[in-house]
């Protein structure tokens, strides 16, 4: 059951994508209502296989590889609706549906078992839930930013895409941009807060998922700061938050990869 509700929300996720793709295809209005309710069912589906597994270990899944990615696709495409439903707008879910969708597919193809949580219940899950969506506003932001710079560099060529026709303007991808960074700034802070304290009460650290944690966090609160003191316009912006979360998503990869994979959250 598990991974049929696993497969539902993969299916919606890829689906919603297709759908923001049809005005692409032919010359119709983007189907903003079909592409949140796309989004919607695939978020029911997503919560309803982690409902599920929780019931089936005792516990939130959270834990593992596997485990952590499904959280991530999650809070992807929860977020990536949130976004939606607001700039009523159904280009973004061209790049984060199937970002969700993938990352989806891999944590259900992923055989790593989940471990068992230590101790620290709802204070180490409120960290790794408010970790994961400080992230997933991270890449939405990132996602608008790459598209505003593509958008403009079209726009100042004059050799518009047909493609880029169908994408929001400037002024709502930077938008998003600036309200995804500043939320991932916040969601990144208290999770950081919660972190920390958590490895005093317990005694507990891990010091890769510190140093990639700590990464992370210095590169929201930078934007974050940029765009709110440093008087950074849209496009410094947009390109400081692409390039900053590839430099993320990078060094996770390098973290992952040197990290002990027993037990390891990352």
């Amino acid at each position: 059951m598990i991974a049929i509700a696993h497969v539902v929300a993969i299916f919606c996720y890829i689906g919603a994508a297709a759908l923001a793709a049809a005005p692409i295809a032919r010359p119709v209005r983007p189907p903003v209502r079909l592409v949140i309710g796309a989004l919607a069912c695939g978020v029911a589906a997503h919560l309803i296989s982690l409902v599920l597994a929780a019931r089936q270990l005792g516990q939130l899944p959270v834990s593992g590889l596997g485990p952590a990615l499904s959280l991530a696709g999650l809070m992807v495409a929860m977020t990536l609706l949130i976004a939606e439903i607001v700039t009523r707008d159904v280009t973004l879910t061209l790049v984060g549906g199937p970002l969700a969708g993938i990352v989806t597919t891999i944590a259900s193809l992923s055989r790593a078992a989940a471990p068992p949580a230590p101790a620290g219940g709802a204070w180490l899950v409120s960290h790794i839930a408010l970790s994961f969506f400080g992230i997933a506003a991270f890449a939405t932001s990132a996602a608008a930013g790459a598209m505003y710079l593509l958008e403009r560099r079209e726009l100042r060529s004059r050799r518009f895409a047909a493609v880029l026709r169908f994408f929001p303007p400037l002024q709502t991808l930077d938008r998003v941009n600036h309200v995804g960074i500043l939320v991932a700034c916040l969601a990144l802070t208290l999770g950081v807060v919660l972190a920390v304290t958590y490895s005093i009460a317990h005694h507990a650290m891990n010091l890769p998922e510190i140093v990639w944690g700590v990464a992370v966090w210095l590169a929201a609160t930078g934007l974050a700061f940029g765009r709110m003191l440093g008087g950074w316009q849209a496009r410094r912006a947009a390109l400081a938050a692409s390039i900053m979360f590839l430099v993320i998503v990078v060094l996770y990869v390098a973290v992952r990869l040197n990290a002990s994979p027993a037990g390891s959250f990352l």
